[in-house]
This record gives C-alpha cells, structure tokens and sequence, in this order.
C-alpha cells in the first residue's frame, strides 16, 4: 500500500530551487556569503543587504544551534514575505555553535521587518523540524536538492491519522 503524504508548512517558506545539496565553504563567512548571494536571487533582494542583516545577527550571537545545525536569520525591509533558504555543507564548518560542534545543515530564515509572529513561527517551524536527530540524518543522506526538499515539504500521513 503505497504512503500518503502531506504538505508540511515549510512549502509556504521554500521553494524547490532554494536547496542547495552539497554547498562549497569554508568558513562561516563564506556560508553566509554564498547564502546570500544564493538568497539574493531567490527575492530580488540585494545580495549585501542579506549578508549585512545575517552578519548583524551574528554578532547579536550565534545561530548554530547544535548538532550540526545553524539557523540564520534576519529581517530586511523591502522583501514582500517570509522564505527560507536550505544547505547541506560538502564539509562542516566551525559556525561558533553552541555546542562547539561544526555545522553541515543550515536553514536561512528572511522575514519582512514587518512579520513580527510570521517570523518566529518560522523560526519555531524550523527550530522543530531540525530539532529530530532521525530526520536530519534523512537530511544529511538525501542525495539531491529535489530529495531533501521532498524530506523538508512532506511528511507521510500515516502518523497524522
């Protein structure tokens, strides 16, 4: 009997062209670079506008969140919605995480200044997706950007009856 399966939240937040599967860095910098860049076309938005709110956010302190996962974020003014962006790393890189571990998952978070509650159930969304050692190794597994946004925009039904 084949699964079923639902949309889960993160469809509204993120599109198919917004995975990167095996993102080339090598320091935290050179990540939230190539994000925002990435991100840049993605919104319209300018790509050093995103680089300078996530490094912003940064320095407020760090989005590695533990167990290999970051999740920057920020808010910029002219962008019309909320929308994330997903990288898997090639390699892990010292993000300054909370648990002193390299990061190889990362969520980027945009929000509009003006998404207030829109953004931190964002956050919260992400937060609890991650959150699940099972699903990030499902993550860390997938061989495609096409996979890992499949694992990110679906979950099967089975569960959910």
């Amino acid at each position: 009997m084949p699964s079923q399966f639902l949309l889960t939240p993160m469809v509204e937040l993120l599109r198919p062209d917004g995975i990167v599967a095996n993102l080339k860095a090598s320091s935290k910098k050179q990540v939230l670079q190539e994000l925002a860049k990435r991100a840049a076309d993605l919104t319209g938005q300018h790509e050093r506008a995103i680089f300078d709110v996530l490094l912003e956010r940064e320095r407020l302190g760090t989005t590695g969140v533990g167990r290999g996962i970051a999740i920057p974020h920020g808010k910029l003014p002219t962008l019309p919605k909320v929308c994330a962006l997903f990288a898997r790393l090639e390699r892990p890189v010292d993000f300054d995480s909370i648990d002193e571990q390299p990061v190889d998952l990362i969520c980027l978070l945009l929000a509009p200044e003006s998404a207030g509650a829109d953004h931190l159930k964002a956050l919260a969304l992400v937060s609890r997706m991650l959150r699940n050692p099972l699903f990030c190794e499902k993550l860390r597994g997938a061989d495609t950007a096409d996979a890992i946004y499949a694992l990110l925009t679906h979950t099967e039904a089975s569960n959910a009856a």
